[in-house]
């Protein structure tokens, strides 16, 4: 018999959960929950934000895009958190583009709404910035790692954080993407994915990266992984599965 999946919920995103009910209550009338799909541009660089998303399985990136349209990536979102209000906390205008890097669900309220939410109710306000200053840590630990370590332990650091945020050893990746951002070219992620592969730590398909062994991969990984995940669990102990 097929399983029949539920409609996706806003407690499907760890920061959604983790607060009480009347701040929750709060938020619940102005939240809609809406389908991103790979790819999607939410925000284009200079744009206007507009709203606020908690992703429930969906990946999205902040990339900067350059004027030879190369892009890299600054931060990424998923279930552990939001975007959509860092950056409008004075002008609203985007750092970057936000898009869909793995399709999902997610909650999504009117900037406006968020930013009462967050005047009118403390607990709300304290999640938010301990949450933005998580982010602000995986960031500047990102800038550090891309600048001192190998593209196959950057991978490594990719993949799992991926699979963190979609909660499935199966990821929607291709190689064209993984090396965008990574910042390197095609052939050299695709040459890292294979000694990955001859490993026995992921399986690759068409536009698709399978973790088969989630230690080994940890093992396989720089610091970095680690004390990102260590600053999150600090920061928000509620949010953040442990493995």
């Amino acid at each position: 018999m097929a399983q029949v999946q539920r409609p996706p919920r806003h407690q499907d995103n760890r920061l959604l959960a983790a607060l009480a009910k009347e701040d929750l209550a709060c938020l619940e009338p102005h939240l809609a929950v809406l389908d991103l799909q790979r790819g999607q541009i939410l925000v284009e660089p200079g744009g206007t934000v507009t709203h606020t998303y908690f992703p429930h399985d969906a990946m999205v990136s902040l990339v900067t895009v350059m004027r030879d349209g190369k892009a890299a990536e600054m931060a990424v979102f998923g279930r552990e958190g939001l975007f959509g209000l860092v950056s409008a906390f004075v002008s609203s205008q985007s750092f970057g583009r936000y898009i869909v890097q793995l399709g999902g669900s997610a909650s999504r309220i009117d900037l406006s709404r968020m930013q009462e939410a967050m005047a009118a109710r403390p607990m709300i306000r304290q999640l938010v910035l301990l949450h933005t200053e998580a982010l602000m840590a995986q960031t500047l630990q990102t800038v550090a790692c891309n600048a001192v370590h190998s593209v196959e332990a950057r991978c490594c650091r990719w993949l799992l954080m991926s699979q963190d945020r979609v909660g499935e050893a199966e990821l929607p990746l291709t190689h064209e993407f993984l090396a965008e951002m990574l910042g390197v070219q095609r052939s050299t992620v695709s040459e890292v994915t294979r000694t990955l592969q001859d490993k026995g730590l992921i399986q690759q398909g068409r536009g698709m990266i399978t973790v088969l062994d989630r230690p080994a991969l940890q093992k396989a990984t720089c610091e970095c992984y680690g004390i990102i995940r260590q600053r999150y669990q600090q920061l928000l102990p509620q949010t953040y599965e442990r493995d």
